[in-house]
Parts: structure tokens; C-alpha cells; sequence
């Protein structure tokens, strides 16, 4: 039960990403993942006790979290510059699904049953009303669909790899929760890399400055530390399926700010993911 409380931390902060991203739309994705993931990095601070010895760990198991964070971002961007981001968006929030259909090829001991297939199954629908439904506003959602994109294949990729990093971070040697401060040192320099290498240079506003903090305390931050307690306690395959009340939540969260009402398919999403939820955290 804990770990699914610590699931639902991270989940509840990630549903704010998108309400926050759509009011730093202006920055540049780099450069906004970059000074997020600094800021989260902080968090390990009084996580550790102000003790950094906790950072010690294996090379392998850094270049394992940085391949997560990095990694992740890195592909889910490249995925919304070549694609329609609807779709893109929807390739990438196979991940839940993925870690829940390979938990048995990372981890010793772990077997599927039908219902835990199924749940994800079910989810992955909930999911994918929720995304298309929320697009659907837009006039060039309809004419997104039904063309190919090499960007599906980096947003494939992200998804493989957050699936493939949460399920390897239990296989690695053990490490303290703080670690994932280095996790988001590492990855948020690299991306600050990225952004000089690859995107045009832009003057940040006191406002902008407020939000990357509460971005990087969040979604970019606590979200990753609450993540990894989850995974370290609980049972994969049941956190994964939970997983999709991230892109429903966050629809939820966006309807609120923008005062927009709820429509038939965000019910009909809830109702899937939920199900699907109670589903997989009985199995």
C-alpha cells in the first residue's frame, strides 16, 4: 500500500507538467528540462542530510539513471519535433504498458497473468481517449492522423526506455533514494548541452524563473524521488497500470485552468483507467 501511495505522489506531480509546460510554451524544451532537472537535483540535499556520500555510487548505476532521465527526454523531444504531437504523445505513453508486459524479462520471480494484461490494455484505451480527446479542439488534430512520422519511432524509444529504467532500477545493485539527485545533475547539464548545441538562446522572465523552480521541485523533481521509493517497495506491474492516471489527470488539471468543460470522453476515459487501476493493484 505505501508503494502505491508514493506511485500516486509521483503521478499526482506529473499530472501538473503539462499545465506548467503550456505557460513556459516559449521556452525551449532543452533549456526547460535542463534548469528543471538542476533544480530538482537539489532535493537530495536534506533527502541525504546534507550528505553527499550518498551520491557514491556506481558508474554503472549512474549511467543507468542518466539513460532514464536524459534518455527519456531526449527522444520524447526529438518524437514531438517529427511527429504530430498528438500521436507522438500517445506512442510515448506506451511506457506503462511496456513495463507492465516486460516486468518478467527484467525481473527474476515476476509472471504475468491475464488480468494484469488486460488491465494495461485497458488503460492504454483510457489513455489514448483522454490524449485525442483533449486534442480535440484543435483544428489540426483530425488531420494529424493517418500519415507516417520517423518522429514515432524516438517517441517508441522514450517510452521503452522509462519502462526499461524503471524496471532495471531494481536489478542494479542497491542506492539510496538521494541518488537521484545525480540522476538530474548529470541529465539536466546534458540537456543544458543540448540546448546550446541545438536551440536558439533566450532572455527568461522573474515569472519564467518561478515556474522552472516549481517545475523542477515537482514533476522534474520530487516526482522522480517518489518514483523510485515506489518501485523499490512495490510491485511493478501494478504501478505501471497505475500509471495512467497520469495523462488523465493531467487533462483533468488543464480542463481546471483553462475553464474548459469536461466533455463525454474524459468520462469514459476515467472510467477505463480506474477500472483499470482497481484491476491491476488486485492482482
Amino acid at each position: 500500500m505505501k508503494s502505491q501511495l508514493f506511485a500516486l505522489g509521483a503521478i499526482a506531480l506529473w499530472a501538473t507538467l503539462a499545465t506548467l509546460g503550456v505557460s513556459l510554451a516559449h521556452v525551449p524544451p532543452f533549456l526547460l528540462t535542463g534548469i528543471a532537472l538542476l533544480v530538482g537535483s537539489v532535493i537530495s540535499l536534506p533527502l541525504s542530510g546534507f550528505d553527499l556520500r550518498q551520491w557514491q555510487i556506481p558508474k554503472a548505476t549512474l549511467a543507468l539513471g542518466v539513460y532514464g532521465l536524459f534518455g527519456f527526454h531526449f527522444l520524447l523531444f526529438m518524437a514531438l519535433q517529427h511527429a504530430p504531437p498528438v500521436e507522438a504523445n500517445l506512442v510515448n505513453y506506451l511506457w506503462p504498458l511496456l513495463m507492465v508486459v516486460m516486468a518478467p524479462l527484467f525481473l527474476v520471480g515476476v509472471r504475468l497473468r491475464p488480468v494484469h494484461i488486460f488491465a494495461a490494455l485497458l488503460g492504454f484505451a483510457g489513455a489514448a481517449i483522454a490524449i485525442v480527446g483533449r486534442q480535440g479542439a484543435s483544428p489540426d488534430a483530425a488531420s494529424a492522423f493517418g500519415g507516417w512520422a520517423w518522429g514515432y519511432l524516438p517517441a517508441l524509444g522514450s517510452a521503452f526506455i522509462w519502462a526499461s529504467y524503471s524496471l532495471l532500477c531494481q536489478r542494479v545493485q542497491a542506492f539510496p533514494t538521494a541518488a537521484i539527485g545525480l540522476f538530474g545533475l548529470v541529465s539536466g547539464l546534458l540537456s543544458l548541452l543540448c540546448h546550446w548545441l541545438l536551440e536558439p538562446s533566450v532572455a527568461l522572465t522573474t515569472h519564467d524563473g518561478l515556474l522552472l523552480c516549481a517545475m523542477g521541485l515537482g514533476p522534474l523533481g520530487a516526482a522522480f524521488f517518489l518514483w523510485d521509493k515506489a518501485l523499490k517497495l512495490g510491485d511493478a506491474r501494478q504501478i505501471g497500470i497505475l500509471s495512467y492516471l497520469t495523462p488523465l489527470a493531467s487533462t483533468l488539471l488543464l480542463l481546471l485552468t483553462s475553464q474548459s468543460a469536461l466533455s463525454w470522453n474524459i468520462g469514459l476515459a476515467a472510467v477505463l483507467i480506474i477500472g483499470a487501476a482497481l484491476l491491476g493493484t488486485r492482482a
